[in-house]
């Protein structure tokens, strides 16, 4: 993926454009089986230029990319993950979740800070591209305590990332978030100091989000799992229903998180950017492993 990995934010943001878009194509003419110059046609490129499209975006052919979308593709990333994911959460939830490499370190409002919405507290906030479209991320003090990524317009995405944190202090100031945009989706991330992350929820929300960083790119797990590893193995639907509320997307992955029948569904930014996730992250991992060999 050494192309990708040269992009800029602002390349990367407007791939995805397209690669949302051929994507949403080929979820709405599946029984057709279209063949890449159609599903090319349709995004109104040439064949030529949309294969140099997904080399630069995710370091693969599109015909890769798409394999890993299908249902198929996504059960056996399940039974491969499946030991992996014991022995990571084995580990124990302690210690710092993992983001590729890097270092991503967090940390539990108190019960008390829990209760005042934010009130007295001073959030930055920015919107930034990034390699899956335009984001907004939320700074405080103490660290990162909302991302986003822009799935209708800016207005509704601040106010649905606000929404926790009502009687709080929202300033525009886009330089101040934009070295953290930057870490995040630059390629800078972990080569001066950890990513510190402020985590707001109830104490199962935060046990299931810890439990999300301990998921490795490129790797999946079901509901069902997720919770049996935080010793809630019959609480699917709450665990489903903590993951839904995660308000820091990306670096609490909550889209590593399918359904057990290889379906992805469910994803508070859009079904097709959970899959355009999952598969930059598959093509990610496989690069890392030839690499490696």
């Amino acid at each position: 993926m050494t192309e990708a990995k040269r992009q800029t934010p602002e390349q990367a943001a407007r791939d995805y454009e397209r690669v949302r878009a051929a994507i949403r194509y080929i979820e709405d003419h599946a029984r057709d089986q279209p063949e890449l110059s159609d599903v090319a046609a349709a995004v109104n490129m040439s064949e030529f230029h949309f294969q140099r499209l997904f080399r630069r975006w995710a370091g693969i052919t599109p015909k890769r990319f798409l394999q890993y979308l299908t249902v198929g593709h996504a059960r056996e990333a399940l039974d491969e993950s499946r030991s992996v994911l014991d022995a990571a959460f084995e580990a124990g939830l302690s210690g710092p979740g993992r983001l590729h490499d890097l270092f991503v370190s967090c940390e539990a409002m108190t019960p008390g800070e829990y209760k005042k919405f934010g009130s007295g507290l001073v959030i930055r906030y920015g919107f930034h591209p990034s390699p899956f479209g335009e984001c907004l991320i939320f700074l405080t003090g103490r660290g990162i305590c909302g991302l986003a990524f822009v799935e209708s317009d800016r207005e509704a995405t601040l106010r649905d990332l606000g929404a926790q944190w009502s009687l709080a202090t929202l300033r525009c100031e886009p330089r101040a978030t934009a070295p953290v945009a930057a870490e995040i989706f630059g390629g800078s991330v972990g080569e001066s100091r950890p990513l510190r992350l402020v985590l707001k929820g109830t104490n199962f929300q935060i046990r299931v989000w810890e439990a999300l960083m301990r998921i490795p790119p490129g790797r999946v797990t079901t509901y069902e799992a997720l919770g049996a590893c935080i010793g809630k193995p019959t609480a699917s639907r709450a665990v489903g229903s903590a993951v839904g509320r995660n308000s820091i997307s990306y670096l609490v992955p909550c889209h590593r998180v399918i359904h057990k029948s290889g379906l992805v569904t469910g994803y508070r930014w859009g079904h097709v950017r959970k899959r355009a996730l999952l598969g930059w992250e598959a093509a990610w991992r496989e690069e890392g492993t030839r690499t490696a060999a």
